[in-house]
């Protein structure tokens, strides 16, 4: 996805857990419609909120154990993550009002 980088199990921890911004994790997978539908809203929001909201991508199938450990079942799945922890969960496709809508109160 243009301008939304993808994190692993493997940095999760430093690019996520570890950031000074609050950060947007969208668990994701290649077979999911309404994942691939969230691509532009995610990207757009990405360069809008830069320097104050990271946008990342975690691929659900190639990083179970994180998927795992956040207990993610659908996708897409958004995560908010501040201070190192998930402080707000959406689940499911949605429009971008709505996403800034429920993103304003944890920024």
């Amino acid at each position: 996805m243009r301008g939304v980088p993808e994190v692993t199990d493997a940095d999760f921890a430093a690019e996520v857990i570890g950031a000074e911004l609050p950060v947007l994790v969208e668990f994701t997978a290649d077979w999911c419609p309404p994942c691939r539908q969230m691509a532009p809203v995610l990207s757009a929001l990405a360069a809008q909120e830069a320097g104050r909201l990271k946008v990342v991508q975690l691929n659900v199938d190639a990083n179970p154990g994180t998927t795992n450990a956040y207990k993610v079942l659908s996708m897409p799945t958004f995560m908010v993550f501040r201070d190192g922890r998930p402080v707000r969960s959406m689940v499911g496709a949605r429009p971008e009002r709505r996403l800034r809508e429920e993103l304003e109160d944890v920024l």
